[in-house]
């Protein structure tokens, strides 16, 4: 059974850091890409950043970009998101997403795997 469970949310002053945590089990997960999505308080949920396991190839979206970076480390199963320079409009639930296909895509139902989220919140 596939379990991602994320960790390495809180509380922040604008400006400050978080380093966020994805541990994947249940599977395999080298030929798999794996995002992180974000969900703001009555908003939807958006693409963050994404990484193929095997190639260590990423992609970010715009609003992140120069300030998030997303990285895996193979040996820990693990998928991280390191987060500097926040602002208050990073304030979300951030998800760890897998996908089978191993491809990066910015949709959330290109996904198969999800976990459960962790808040970050920024304050101004």
């Amino acid at each position: 059974q596939v379990q991602l469970v994320e960790s390495g949310g809180g509380l922040v002053q604008a400006g400050g850091s978080l380093r966020l945590s994805c541990a994947a089990s249940g599977r395999t997960f080298s030929a798999y890409a794996m995002a992180w999505f974000r969900q703001g308080s009555g908003k939807e949920r958006e693409y963050v950043a994404a990484i193929t396991w095997r190639t260590g190839n990423t992609n970010y979206a715009d609003s992140v970009k120069g300030r998030f970076t997303i990285s895996r480390d193979n040996a820990k199963n693990t998928v991280y998101l390191q987060m500097i320079a926040l602002k208050p409009e990073d304030t979300a639930v951030y998800f760890c997403a897998a996908a089978s296909s191993g491809s990066i895509y910015w949709a959330s139902i290109s996904y198969d795997y999800w976990g459960q989220g962790t808040q970050v919140t920024v304050s101004s």
